[in-house]
């Protein structure tokens, strides 16, 4: 039988249900059926001790301290949000949000178990003073990031909180804190906001998608970027790149970027460490695709295996086609991502660079063992002409064979 522990938290409680289900066709008798009657024994306990606790309703705590100051109802506006918002909630038409049960405790000291009827609430948090209606609640909700309710902006602290810990809770949330510094290639005029709940969404996908193999620190390695490179060679490339990095326990996400983010990828990390590569596909094309991966690969090896501890965001339109000052990590991951596709040498003697002719794309693209759109993607990039050679980059063929793979 497996060890058991306590149930004493929500946290607890949740793995032991998921472990229940798990255990339900346990022949009686056998070790697996043993740990399944223990288990329910310690969840039945568990709930017995929250429902014994007896908290009056919130509604109910609400008037009692109204009753005791001498309020009316028109004195809990500020903490509830308008007169007929109050009038609902004191009719128990409308359910407490936590930031009004935030603005409750702090002003009336009604305490917050009682008004959100959850003994592990913690309302005093790292997250406090995150301003929660400034994320694209709309566009979250469209995604299926978040539920799509009527009251999207009144909800909108319990819902985003639910996809911070869908992401790995409040380390995760911290983990990616938007700061314009020298770590990320961004549009000036990129949202923070968007930025931060596109991040979360990557890590939930990956939480949930994530190998069971484990990562080791230093597999990333130029080979292991130009093993990857010459998977392109594949109709099927992406996704047996995503198969490939995950038995390797790094998680591949596809991600739609959001409004204002003007994102093509990024590398994170889960809170146990694992990295996550995220893209999002915006432009679908095979070349652009290759690019971003090993870029952001790039990034894991380089620079996240050697405890940088950060995130790295990048919007490729803004990589230069020549080198320049520019940051000098962003270079780094660039280096290591071309010289993996196509290296230098071969490159700079290579006649399609020259006269970028189709047989010549070709034929480099067959030497390397590599997609051509790979080629062309680099003549693109290099002459600054997206229109050259656009028969060899594979636009529209990317995110289908994620689509399918779902």
């Amino acid at each position: 039988m497996a060890t058991i522990t306590p149930v004493r938290t929500a946290a607890d409680h949740q793995a032991a249900l998921a472990r229940i289900d798990e255990l339900m066709d346990a022949a009686a008798g056998s070790p697996e059926g043993d740990e399944l009657d223990v288990l329910v024994d310690l969840v039945a306990l568990y709930e017995s001790r929250r429902h014994e606790i007896g908290y009056p309703s919130p509604v109910e705590a609400i008037e009692f301290r109204m009753d005791q100051q001498g309020l009316s109802p028109r004195d809990l506006v500020p903490f509830i949000g308008s007169r007929a918002r109050v009038s609902e909630v004191l009719a128990g038409k409308r359910s407490i949000t936590i930031a009004m049960a935030r603005a409750l405790h702090r002003h009336l000291g009604i305490p917050a178990e009682v008004l959100l009827q959850d003994p592990d609430v913690d309302l005093d948090d790292s997250l406090s003073d995150v301003e929660w209606t400034r994320f694209p609640l709309k566009a979250m909700a469209r995604r299926g990031w978040i539920p799509d309710v009527p009251d999207l902006r009144d909800r909108a602290e319990e819902l985003v909180r639910g996809l911070i810990q869908q992401a790995g809770g409040p380390q995760a949330a911290a983990a990616v804190q938007f700061r314009r510094n020298d770590h990320r290639r961004l549009n000036a005029k990129a949202d923070p906001h968007a930025l931060q709940a596109w991040c979360w969404q990557v890590l939930a996908v990956a939480i949930t998608s994530a190998s069971v193999a484990s990562y080791q620190p230093g597999t990333v390695t130029p080979e292991f970027l130009r093993e990857t490179a010459r998977l392109s060679a594949s109709a099927q490339g992406p996704r047996r790149a995503q198969q490939f990095l995950a038995a390797h326990g790094i998680a591949l996400a596809i991600v739609p970027h959001l409004p204002k983010t003007y994102l093509d990828g990024a590398a994170l990390q889960l809170a146990d460490g694992r990295p996550v590569v995220g893209l999002t596909l915006r432009y679908d094309r095979i070349d652009n695709f290759w690019f971003c991966l090993l870029h952001e690969l790039a990034h894991v090896g380089w620079h996240l295996d050697s405890g940088g501890g950060t995130v790295f965001m990048d919007d490729h339109s803004l990589r230069p086609r020549t080198p320049g000052p520019a940051d000098a990590q962003e270079a780094e991951a660039d280096a290591w991502a071309e010289e993996a596709l196509i290296p230098h040498e071969v490159w700079q003697a290579s006649n399609v660079r020259r006269a970028p002719r189709p047989m010549a794309v070709i034929s480099l693209a067959h030497r390397l063992g590599i997609h051509p759109a790979i080629v062309a993607g680099r003549v693109r990039h290099e002459r600054g002409n997206y229109r050259l050679l656009s028969q060899f980059v594979g636009a529209g063929q990317v995110r289908q064979q994620f689509e399918s793979s779902q």
